[in-house]
């Protein structure tokens, strides 16, 4: 995979860790519930990292660069070998790369919901429980 640098789609001024992995894991083709499975975590922890909420530790990192074809430092750093992204970002109009900024920012929203979600309905089933 070719050596990135600051100014390309994944760089450290252009996406966060959570951007990376996301990128990555998509490049490769992977689910969210596919690379929990792998790494040995729950989907929920998956999406709490690409939403940069919560950090992998050490060796779940090193687990993840090697699932995902990358390097440890790209996925930390943005600088390293890591997945191409769109070849001609640099080449699309400023409209086009904003609606893509929107877009990442939808994703991260509807993950977090998403986790919302989980965190009420485990509290209704809680509260269920405790009435029985």
């Amino acid at each position: 995979m070719p050596e990135t640098n600051d100014s390309d789609w994944f760089g450290e001024e252009t996406a966060t860790f959570g951007d990376r992995l996301a990128g990555a894991r998509e490049g490769a083709g992977l689910s969210q519930k596919e690379l929990a499975s792998r790494v040995g975590v729950r989907t929920l922890t998956v999406i709490a990292w690409e939403n940069d909420a919560k950090e992998p530790r050490a060796n779940r990192l090193q687990m993840l660069a090697g699932i995902l074809g990358v390097s440890l430092s790209w996925l930390l750093t943005g600088k390293g070998d890591g997945p191409d992204g769109p070849a001609d970002v640099n080449e699309l109009p400023e409209d086009l790369n904003l609606l893509l900024a929107d877009l990442r920012e939808l994703r991260t929203q509807m993950a977090t919901s998403a986790e919302r979600m989980a965190r009420l309905e485990k509290r209704i089933r809680t509260a269920i429980k405790d009435m029985a």
